[in-house]
């Protein structure tokens, strides 16, 4: 059965790593759904977050493979609800007279925040888990988005656990 995982990457923050990662998935044939990549508050080290869909020998072999990479420190995969999961998007909508009040009240339900506004948008900033996302981008469609930008998934581990516990 396929399964979207996320799979966090403690990586060493040098030189051509990400794309040694990405070449990983590619020349496997297997396909990144979003990918993230930032330092993380050690020196020297970053996180990659790889959004993937695939059966669990296609996560063993990513994550076996992952781990051969001389850069990679730790993978772990949040798959199983063991981590937190958030997303933030940019959604300009068309702000017609008849459905501004219907942008803004969804935009209310689901705690996002209006950034921008002209006579013909309203641009939306929210954060949240990717299903959340997923659903304001339902409820928004049937008024017409003109853009959107998704920063793709960022995940930590629950609790008081860190890389090092």
């Amino acid at each position: 059965m396929r399964h979207t995982h996320t799979i966090s990457v403690l990586v060493e923050n040098e030189f051509g790593v990400l794309a040694r990662v990405a070449a990983l998935f590619s020349g496997r044939g297997f396909n990144i759904d979003s990918l993230n990549v930032a330092p993380t508050n050690e020196e020297g080290l970053s996180r990659i977050t790889i959004v993937t869909h695939g059966d669990e020998n296609v996560l063993e072999q990513i994550t076996k493979q992952l781990n051969k990479l001389v850069d990679v420190l730790k993978v772990v995969d949040f798959t199983e609800s063991s981590g937190i999961e958030r997303e933030l998007a940019l959604v300009k909508v068309t702000a017609k007279d008849e459905n501004r009040a219907e942008v803004l009240r969804i935009a209310t339900i689901f705690l996002a925040k209006i950034i921008d506004v002209t006579p013909l948008s309203y641009t939306i900033e929210v954060t949240g888990a990717p299903s959340k996302i997923n659903a304001i981008l339902d409820m928004l469609r049937p008024l017409g988005i003109r853009e959107l930008v998704r920063s793709g998934t960022t995940a930590i581990g629950r609790g008081a656990r860190g890389w090092k516990g």
